[in-house]
């Protein structure tokens, strides 16, 4: 990266900030002077329930008053954090180095083209670009979507090369909103055609086979549906070139409950089509199309799991966690696809299976164990081959390969490995390094040690602990600990830079495999949902009292963070266990758990959550809605609430009112903060200068806490 765009970068950063200069870490605290919030209650009645909420107003981000509100909470926090100019500074080139080097990721043949995405350190997103033939060939680009616009704030959300590798479907969307619009980039002129299709929010794209059309994900235009339906009835539809994208035919979902979420798929010889259809995150309704006919038939429909699938030859292969929580595969005649056809190959296996990629007639497994890959290769009868050698204990990322081909290609990284891309030869069995991301770190100095502990009803739970090498454990080491426990989502070593402006100055960081993941298959994730939700709680709670069992840390010297699903965690933390942390970054939360489902898209959770609409699940959801629990005059934690203004999944909703009943309620000096993020939504394509924005303001807000004196600040 060139000087000039560091300073570039770090020097807008930190022109963001205050004038006044604060070089010591100090945490002397009195009472904030917080911004004037009208209290205006309003009562529901829930099952009998009077459910009093006194910031409702809040809900309106259209009403003056409230983006009133908004910008003084912006400027109060602007106010607090800004004092610590000088080490924002520092941090900011800091940042900037560590994001300086190339992340490139595995590459994918698509005919004779290879496509891949990289970004450089000075690119606020990653470029699409594709290759004639192999890596000695050069790259040319596909899609820059750093032109897009010129503050960046404009994303791609996804692309799907044609099966002729000419065309690439992709989307964008504004301002993180992730609504996005489909266009067609044609690689030979390297422009888009005239089509333009909006409303593909979260589109997945299937190829027809020559190239002239394909199958899409489109939402309702407003107006079309009820009021604020818009969000729902995803459906498929089938687009061919030369006809107006307005009277597409649509494919599938006609009659099926608008909460149903649709998405489609191509078998790698792109002559079969799938669609999967879930109402469930726990499970999926599969169907397939050949080539030339006109009829998607279910081949696995109202069965409890989630099944992908693939064609090679004449048998389909389903991977499945159907009668396997940890998953196997199966196969089956492709002339009679059905359950009673269906053979087990490849069992359930003591890790979960978590992806299925048939590379030169065999099939490669993609297996977690304990958080960790593995990479085993197997025959079509289910006998092993053998297991790829994996460079060190850390995260399989994207597996690519063709069953006519001979390579595969798939992404590695650990906390303390860069992301790095390798390539297997299934015939030599040679294992290389194609490109490794150069960061300006020595990663030598730390160290990652995996821990377990026992949560309230006994369940063993493992963490993850990086930190210095030789950390003493005197239980002084400012510490952050990281939780997010839903959706199946698995937390497994991910390489993240900006860690190490944490690590570097001596904090230690920790992040807890919690239950309502998917760590441990499908009997984890359901331990941790629905009525068992609090469990996921339990677990975060157990997982700090290791630390302090530990002697990493103290409660006056820990924080937490988490966001999303891991913010309504985090919520959970300062309302149930306030005395247990210091400090607190909640970002994109759910927290008012009463009302999350009457918001954006959030009724495709009810299955993970539940909703207050039935009254049993109406009880649990009242037993832990953090918002419902904050009591006046607790001392809780000093929180920093993030959120974005175009967040699509997570209405902004939810951080603003916990943050003006919290300013209000809590009985301790401890500052309660709130950054409403412009031309930002959940996180999703956000451009790198905002994204290490964001970074500087919640490590600042740790360091400050926590008492996290300035020390080595890396390398000279």
């Amino acid at each position: 990266m060139s000087p000039f765009l560091i300073r570039n970068i770090a020097g807008s950063i930190a022109l963001a900030t205050a004038s006044l200069s604060v070089g010591v870490m100090a945490r002397a605290d009195e009472r904030p002077s917080y911004p004037e919030t009208r209290v205006a209650p309003v009562t529901d009645t829930l099952h009998g329930d009077e459910i009093i909420d006194p910031y409702r107003w809040l809900e309106n981000r259209d009403d003056p008053a409230v983006i009133q509100w908004i910008d003084a909470e912006n400027a109060l926090t602007d106010r607090y954090l800004g004092r610590f100019k000088e080490l924002r500074e520092s941090l900011a080139n800091r940042l900037v180095d560590l994001y300086g080097g190339t992340d490139t990721s595995a590459p994918t043949r698509i005919g004779q083209r290879y496509f891949f995405t990289r970004r450089t350190g000075d690119q606020n997103h990653a470029i699409v670009y594709y290759r004639d033939g192999g890596p000695e060939n050069e790259a040319k680009v596909a899609i820059n979507p750093n032109t897009f616009s010129d503050d960046g704030a404009t994303a791609l959300d996804w692309w799907y090369p044609s099966p002729n590798g000419r065309l690439i479907a992709y989307g964008r969307s504004d301002s993180g909103s992730e609504l996005s619009t489909l266009y067609l980039r044609l690689l030979e002129t390297d422009c888009d055609s005239s089509l333009k299709i909006p409303r593909t929010r979260a589109s997945s794209i299937a190829w027809d086979a020559d190239s002239e059309g394909f199958y899409y994900i489109r939402y309702p235009e407003k107006g079309s549906v009820p009021d604020g339906d818009e969000n729902y009835y995803r459906r498929v539809y089938h687009h061919r070139f030369g006809t107006d994208p307005s009277e597409d035919p649509l494919v599938f979902g006609d009659g099926r409950a608008k909460e149903e979420w649709a998405d489609v798929a191509t078998s790698s010889d792109y002559l079969h089509t799938f669609i999967s259809a879930s109402l469930d995150w726990t499970k999926n309704d599969l169907f397939m199309k050949a080539d030339g006919s006109d009829q998607f038939v279910p081949i696995a429909e109202g069965l409890d799991g989630t099944f992908e699938a693939d064609v090679v030859g004449d048998a389909l292969y389903l991977m499945t966690n159907y009668k396997a929580p940890r998953y196997r595969v199966l196969k089956a005649p492709l002339a009679t696809p059905g359950q009673a056809n269906w053979v087990e190959i490849i069992p359930e296996q003591a890790g979960v299976i978590r992806s299925m990629v048939i590379v030169d007639d065999k099939i490669v497994i993609h297996l977690m164990e304990n958080a960790f890959s593995r990479l085993m290769v197997y025959e079509f009868d289910g006998k092993l081959v053998t297991e790829i050698p994996l460079p060190s204990l850390g995260s399989v990322g994207a597996v690519r390969g063709k069953p006519d081909g001979s390579e595969v290609y798939f992404e590695f990284e650990s906390y303390l490995t860069p992301p790095s891309v390798y390539q297997y030869n299934m015939a030599t069995h040679e294992l290389k390094l194609v490109e490794q991301m150069k960061v300006d770190v020595d990663t030598d100095q730390f160290e990652t040690k995996q821990v377990w502990f026992n949560s309230k009803d006994g369940t063993r739970v493992p963490m993850f602990v990086i930190a210095r090498k030789g950390v003493e454990l005197n239980g002084q080491n400012p510490t952050v600990l990281y939780g997010y426990g839903g959706f199946d989502i698995s937390l497994t070593p991910k390489f993240d830079p900006s860690l190490f402006i944490w690590l570097e100055r001596g904090g230690v960081y920790a992040v807890a495999n919690l239950r309502g993941g998917g760590e441990f298959g499908k009997d984890w994730h359901t331990a941790g949902r629905l009525d068992k939700k609090q469990n996921v709680f339990d677990d975060m709670i157990a997982a700090a009292e290791k630390l302090v069992a530990d002697r990493y840390t103290n409660p006056d010297k820990l924080g937490i963070r988490g966001g999303s699903n891991g913010g309504l965690l985090m919520g959970a933390m300062i309302t149930q266990r306030p005395d247990l942390f210091a400090a607190c970054h909640c970002a994109v939360p759910l927290l008012d758990m009463l009302r999350y489902h009457q918001f954006s898209i959030a009724r495709l959770w009810i299955p993970e959550y539940g909703s207050a609409e039935d009254a049993d699940q109406y009880a649990w959801l009242k037993a832990y809605s953090p918002y419902q629990h904050v009591r006046k005059g607790v001392k809780y934690p000093a929180t920093l609430f993030t959120t974005g203004e175009s967040d699509s999944r997570v209405d902004p909703m939810h951080a603003m009112k916990m943050t003006a009943l919290l300013q209000a309620d809590s009985g301790s000096d401890r500052p309660i903060l709130l950054k409403v993020e412009r031309k930002a939504g959940h996180g999703q394509g956000k451009p790198l200068r905002m994204k290490i924005d964001s970074q500087l303001d919640y490590w600042i807000f740790f360091m400050w806490r926590l008492g996290l004196s300035e020390g080595d600040t890396g390398p000279a």
